[in-house]
């Protein structure tokens, strides 16, 4: 189950329209099982099932079908993934595949699908209860502050290279060059008056999180990417305390080995399967051959 929760851990939260429900979810198919997280902004949902528990919801649920509980993981695997690859077309894309209902209760959320295996009517049942505080900083809390510090990060290079920039248009200027299209003249960058316009005009859109899509489809690359550099870092912080440890200490072996991703049923895609990180932060300003040699301040970030 380690693996099936570490599996979890790696992969991107989605946006999901469901009739009226709008959710975020996660999701994570294996041969040995799986683990969901489902979240409707207001609180965490959470179920982990291993083959014996899907063999005998199986059971329950049709009792016309008799397949091996790989089999069953494999099928829930093919229909979840067009859902989680773009949920406002899957019913446009894949027409009868599957249909899906969310029905939310006091302790718990039930996720339905309806399709068919084989020719037969398949139901099946996500039962999620609430998910524990440690999941939700896990999967939530710590990366979003992971990200905040990265976009700070990068808001810093970023006016770096402005000031720099600036520096070189006027080495340009007292060099006699002469801007030819008016319009494209700007003014030097002001850290101060950017922040607080920003504050002003942009920061009441800037926080509108709505239904939760806006966080789903603008940083789902970098949240993913800000995850895994905390579980690198976990994992070398753990396996260096391991190393000093005395010797009849026996800490499991998925510690202290770098996070793999399971063995997954049918070929990845961009939503269940592990997508490229996209860069965390903005290089600094690259060298530059010197125009004039004015006095330069050290670079302060906008939020420093």
């Amino acid at each position: 189950m380690e693996e099936q929760e570490q599996s979890l851990l790696m992969q991107p939260w989605v946006w999901l329209q469901l009739a009226e429900n709008s959710l975020l979810a996660k999701a994570s198919i294996t041969e040995h099982g799986y683990a969901l997280l489902i979240s409707d902004l207001q609180q965490v949902w959470h179920e982990q099932a291993d083959t014996l528990v899907v063999s005998q919801r199986a059971k329950e649920l049709n009792k016309r079908l008799t397949a091996p509980p790989a089999a069953f993981l494999c099928h829930l695997d093919e229909v979840l993934r067009p859902l989680f690859k773009d949920s406002a077309h899957q019913d446009a894309a894949h027409p009868g595949k599957a249909t899906f209902s969310c029905d939310r209760r006091e302790e718990v959320l039930i996720l339905r699908v309806r399709s068919e295996l084989s020719g037969l009517p398949f139901n099946w049942q996500f039962h999620c209860i609430p998910a524990s505080s440690s999941l939700v900083f896990q999967h939530l809390i710590h990366p979003l502050m992971g990200v905040s510090l990265a976009l700070q990060s990068h808001v810093r290079e970023l006016a770096a290279l402005l000031r720099m920039k600036d520096l070189e248009i006027q080495a340009y200027q007292e060099s006699g060059a002469v801007l030819s299209r008016s319009r494209l003249k700007t003014e030097p960058f002001e850290e101060n008056s950017f922040l607080e316009q920003f504050m002003v005009e942009k920061l009441p859109e800037a926080c509108a999180v709505g239904d939760g899509k806006p966080f789903a489809v603008s940083l789902q690359s970098l949240c993913l990417a800000v995850t895994k550099q905390q579980v690198q870092a976990r994992q070398k912080h753990q396996g260096s305390g391991e190393t000093q440890t005395s010797s009849s200490t026996s800490p499991r072996g998925t510690d202290n080995q770098v996070l793999k991703q399971p063995e997954e049923l049918v070929p990845r895609s961009p939503t269940l399967s592990e997508p490229e990180p996209e860069p965390v932060a903005a290089s600094g300003p690259m060298h530059r051959a010197q125009l004039g040699k004015p006095k330069r301040k050290k670079p302060r970030g906008l939020f420093s």
